[in-house]
């Protein structure tokens, strides 16, 4: 059985009884869930490792090939889409399962936050390509003596499982593959489907004279394919169903979001 039971399970207790978010300090804007998340791993008795800033995932287990990645989110504030840096969302990395944490949090400069809720999701959820690795690359030669250097340092850009559901919000929520055994301790709220789009995005070209980038796209082979996962919930809280949004309603939704802090700005 998979390990993401347990911490769900850990998850679930500790935000139904209170336990908080601590910020060690003011400068402690991003790491300050990543610890809530290590207390909890703690809790389960499972061996694990926490990884270096810029790694990924952000723990591995040591005797199981499995990984928990932790995305933080500030309420009110950006919920529905995550910046990836340099690592594209993946449900298998280097031969581990890879589980994300997403939790939120009110916004503010105290040092002690509630968790408002939380969601455990495998990241082929997310996304479910694994095949693809990310490189960083460079040109040389740019500028008017030829001696500057460009780098291709992408980020990504992706929408958080609060943005594709209904019925996460106020919850502490696990969406699993369908072929995953579940615990029984849990209840299955809802079957959620994506399904793979009709092209697929495998380059771009960017025009330094007009600041335009142009993708290419090509047709999926996986067109219509369908990935399937179970949304589940602690038996004391498995009152609410889960469903998946449109992908028009997720779409329109993330542009308003970035219309609001556009506007913010």
């Amino acid at each position: 059985m998979s390990t993401c039971f347990e911490v769900f399970a850990e998850c679930y207790t500790a935000v139904n009884t209170g336990v908080l978010i601590a910020r060690e300090s003011a400068r402690d804007k991003e790491f300050h869930f990543q610890n809530w998340v290590e207390e909890r791993l703690k809790q389960t008795g499972l061996k694990f490792e926490r990884r270096g800033r810029n790694a990924f995932p952000d723990f591995v287990l040591v005797d199981r090939p499995e990984g928990y990645e932790v995305k933080g989110l500030a309420h009110p504030g950006r919920e529905l889409n995550y910046d990836s840096n340099s690592q594209v969302p993946c449900g298998r990395h280097t031969d581990r399962d890879i589980y994300y944490v997403f939790g939120r949090y009110p916004q503010g400069e105290e040092n002690r936050y509630e968790v408002i809720d939380l969601i455990l999701c495998h990241g082929s959820f997310l996304n479910a390509d694994n095949e693809y690795v990310h490189k960083n690359d460079h040109i040389k030669a740019f500028g008017s003596y030829g001696d500057i250097m460009i780098r291709d340092r992408k980020m990504y850009v992706a929408p958080t499982p609060l943005a594709l559901t209904t019925g996460t919000q106020g919850h502490v929520t696990l969406i699993a593959p369908t072929d995953v055994d579940p615990s029984p301790r849990v209840v299955a709220v809802g079957e959620l489907v994506r399904t793979e789009a009709a092209k697929l995005v495998v380059g771009y070209d960017f025009d330094l004279r007009t600041n335009k980038l142009t993708p290419h796209r090509i047709d999926n082979p996986n067109a219509g394919r369908e990935h399937r996962f179970f949304a589940y919930r602690m038996e004391q809280d498995n009152e609410r169903q889960v469903t998946l949004k449109s992908p028009v309603a997720v779409e329109r939704e993330r542009e308003q979001e970035l219309q609001r802090a556009s506007d913010a700005d």
